[in-house]
């Protein structure tokens, strides 16, 4: 993978730890330069289950030396340590994989793209040079995973239809997160949690809050944790508003404490592909508010009717409104939700079928 952050590298994280307690030998590449706040200590924990070790190479997030550089320096690594799968994540982590298999290194190639070079605008010339590489680095491809119906669609609508197996294989919690989180006594009305971009909705939010009010006429209170290139752009809205009084920024935080800290979750994202923080915050038990984007809906199930249109503060504020009013109704669509999830999206569940997939095309290898 490029970049050790946010859901990608969860995800990572998840299936290694799983993979490991069953008997795999595990080893991951990230980006030599990559991270945030988190990250050494993500990966020292990760270290005890990477037996084959953690290693950290230049893989830049354009084109540049070390999409040359690091696949060689991968393949070595493949040979060395005499591995039988390996698998790219993310639009870089994918690009490395499919080069060392053309160079020979690596029995059994999978990818999954985690939105990858979708993220691109199709028409601007990264876009288009990306597109074209992922449709050459196909017939590079064992198998293809998706984390959510909406991500394979996209997939097929933006890039090509996959010549070689596909699956969706939906992310997973572990047990200890479906524990309820009960909100503090002295939390905000609302809590944020992700990156500070323009594409995760944080403005839309602001903008939404200002006119929310309790019924006993309160003004709303939100908690927003998280750091990310907008960051202090939205600091300069939140004084703008006047809302500095009603916003608290708590910095990069785990998601489960900052449940805490609000009575309800807002994920306002203008896009997405299958968000923790949504699949973290129902199972936490937490009233959520979201958008209709990506895979959102696959995690709503039977409580799908209640998403927004993204980007429409109107909305988003007569929704926040709404939970104001009557926060009751809104923690009964929370019940249906985690009846939903609980049985649909574990750890255990996603890496008996990724596990399972390994074993299907290491087989299918031996077999030609």
């Amino acid at each position: 993978m490029r970049a050790p952050v946010g859901g990608l590298f969860r995800h990572v994280a998840d299936l290694t730890e799983a993979l490991a307690a069953r008997g795999h030998a595990i080893g991951i590449v990230a980006d030599s330069e990559g991270g945030d706040a988190r990250t050494a200590d993500m990966f020292a924990r990760l270290a005890p289950h990477a037996s084959l070790g953690i290693h950290r190479l230049p893989i830049p997030r354009g084109l540049g030396a070390g999409d040359i550089t690091t696949p060689l320096a991968i393949r070595q690594l493949a040979r060395r340590l005499g591995i039988d799968v390996l698998h790219g994540h993310g639009a870089k982590g994918g690009f490395a994989a499919r080069l060392v298999r053309m160079a020979g290194g690596a029995p059994v190639v999978l990818y999954t793209p985690h939105g990858g070079v979708l993220h691109y605008p199709p028409n601007s010339m990264s876009g288009r040079v990306f597109r074209f590489l992922e449709r050459t680095l196909l017939a590079q491809t064992d198998a293809l995973i998706f984390e959510s119906a909406f991500a394979q669609a996209a997939f097929t609508a933006g890039i090509a239809t996959p010549n070689c197996p596909a699956e969706v294989i939906h992310n997973g919690l572990a047990p200890a997160e479906f524990v309820p989180v009960l909100p503090r006594e002295d939390a905000h009305d609302f809590v944020f949690v992700g990156e500070f971009r323009t594409l995760k909705g944080i403005f839309v939010l602001l903008d939404a809050l200002v006119d929310v009010k309790a019924p006993d006429g309160r003004p709303a209170s939100l908690v927003m944790a998280g750091g990310g290139p907008e960051f202090e752009a939205a600091k300069s809205r939140i004084a703008e508003l006047g809302l500095t009084d009603r916003v608290q920024l708590a910095g990069v935080q785990p998601a489960r404490e900052m449940f805490a800290r609000g009575h309800c979750a807002v994920v306002p994202s203008l896009a997405e592909s299958l968000p923790y923080v949504v699949l973290e915050a129902a199972a936490a038990g937490r009233p959520v508010i979201a958008t209709r984007v990506g895979g959102i809906a696959e995690i709503f199930g039977p409580t799908s009717a209640s998403l927004l249109p993204a980007g429409d503060f109107s909305v988003l504020r007569h929704a926040m409104q709404s939970y104001m009013n009557d926060p009751a109704a809104a923690a009964k669509e929370a019940e249906v939700r985690l009846e939903f999830i609980g049985t649909r999206f574990s750890i255990a569940r996603m890496t008996d079928q990724i596990e399972a997939l390994y074993h299907r095309l290491q087989a299918a290898r031996t077999a030609r």
